[in-house]
């Protein structure tokens, strides 16, 4: 049954913090970033992770990337890897990592989720960290479980599953999240969710002011967030795609990604 996006179906399952918890209990959410050139991209779904109420936020850079983002952010830690065992070894203490946003269209990045996958930590897989698996989606799929994520827009799936939107998307992203043994959530003015048991949530056509670079990473950075914090990968992703319609909505036009992060405050008042 094919459901509408909404607080009732997940708004009992978001973990609300209580007088003994503390930054390690609210979770632990790492974000692989890219060269030092594209940074961006990691740093915004960071922030967003943090807003959306990871208690611990760790950028995870390679060295010469690691120099550059150190300067530009405060709440959240900076920690380099030189090697994708380095980068096993940093995830192994986190709940949640995302992987993906502008990280590299390179065999580093494949090597990288590689390591991470073998680990405790569950996956938001998104951009390039999609793309670079193309013409070998099994080698992706063998890596993923049902704790994790993946987050397509329609080009993405299209490499991953190739013909499968042909029969249209709601039962594209149902037979997608069969095969790949993940939720995913497939992005557009009618964002999807399904999961791999066959379950579908459909987002409301979001806010045209969405289109604009950035805003995905924003939203994986959510979808980490909710899964450092303990939220099932389903429930997690629906969660956070309605949060980020609604802070667009929020700000209105105008919007940039940077502005959704701190739409973040707003939307979660709005849920108690």
């Amino acid at each position: 049954m094919v459901k509408t996006n909404a607080p009732s179906l997940w708004g009992d399952a978001i973990p609300r913090p209580g007088a003994q918890t503390h930054k390690h209990t609210r979770g632990r959410l790492g974000v692989v970033s890219g060269g030092p050139l594209r940074t961006g991209a990691a740093r915004l779904a960071a922030r967003a992770g943090l807003r959306t109420g990871a208690g611990l936020v760790r950028l995870l850079c390679p060295p010469d990337a690691a120099r550059v983002v150190a300067g530009t952010v405060e709440a959240i830690m900076v920690d380099a890897f030189g090697t994708p065992d380095d980068l096993a070894t940093l995830t192994g203490p986190l709940q949640a990592v995302v992987i993906g946003p502008a990280a590299g269209l390179d065999e580093a990045t494949v090597a990288n989720l590689t390591a991470i996958a073998g680990g405790e930590a569950a996956l938001v897989v998104d951009a390039d960290a999609l793309t670079i698996f193309a013409g070998r989606a099994e080698a992706l799929f063998a890596l993923l479980g049902e704790r994790d994520v993946i987050t397509p827009h329609e080009g993405e799936f299209e490499r991953l599953f190739p013909g499968l939107l042909a029969q249209g998307r709601e039962a594209a992203a149902i037979e997608a999240a069969g095969r790949c043994g993940a939720v995913v959530v497939l992005k557009g003015s009618r964002t999807l969710i399904a999961a791999p048991d066959g379950r579908m949530v459909v987002q409301p056509e979001a806010s045209p002011w969405l289109a604009t670079a950035g805003s995905g990473d924003v939203l994986a950075g959510m979808i980490g967030g909710w899964l450092a914090q303990g939220m099932s990968a389903f429930d997690g992703s629906c969660a956070a795609v309605w949060m980020h319609a609604d802070a667009a909505v929020r700000f209105g036009p105008g919007l940039i990604a940077e502005d959704l992060p701190e739409q973040i405050p707003h939307v979660l008042r709005s849920l108690r």
